[in-house]
């Protein structure tokens, strides 16, 4: 499974540096020097050499990009790529995503912490085994991170996962065991 891990923004300068929207919790390891991160866009050709600039032919955004450096400016961070030398090639890769593959991504430390695709897709039952439908992805809102249930009717539900609410979480069983309060799921 790809993990997109950010997207390429507009230019930066002159000389080939970008801005990435950062979408991992761990943005000095994804964007180290030497990282090569897998590319998905809207382009239409892929994996062909870059055209000479000034050349007419449209850019082809390739497969893989490597990371050359990495900094943060004024809360944003500005990512070199090899190869892409001038402002005309990072125009090019604006919008641009830059994914991982997910067995590429160590688990972490802790037990009680989970990465998005690890819940993606496990069964939500009751603590007494009645089975509420899947999470459908994982929503990060301000004040406490939501599990998204589809419900077998087709609905979706917003689950709080907190302890109180999401008393276990059994990754190798394929499930998350969810307490509702009354009403929680009629919303």
């Amino acid at each position: 499974m790809q993990l997109i891990v950010g997207r390429i923004g507009k230019p930066h300068g002159i000389r080939g540096e970008v801005t990435v929207e950062v979408r991992t919790d761990e943005p000095e390891a994804r964007f180290a020097p030497g990282m090569v991160l897998r590319t998905m866009s809207g382009a239409t050709t892929r994996g062909a050499p870059n055209p000479p600039a000034g050349s007419g032919v449209p850019f082809e955004v390739p497969d893989e990009l490597t990371v050359e450096s990495a900094r943060w400016h004024q809360g944003r961070l500005l990512v070199v790529f090899e190869g892409v030398l001038d402002r005309d090639v990072a125009e090019a890769l604006r919008n641009t995503l830059v994914v991982v593959d997910s067995a590429d991504v160590t688990p972490p430390e802790d037990p009680e912490e989970f990465h998005d695709h690890q819940l993606v897709g496990l069964a939500v039952v009751t603590p007494a085994g009645e089975r509420l439908g899947e999470v459908a992805r994982i929503d990060h809102a301000p004040a406490a991170d939501l599990l998204v249930l589809r419900r077998p009717e087709g609905r979706t539900a917003l689950i709080p996962f907190v302890k109180a609410i999401v008393p276990e979480v059994d990754l190798a069983g394929g499930r998350v065991v969810v307490d509702p309060p009354g009403g929680l799921l009629d919303l």
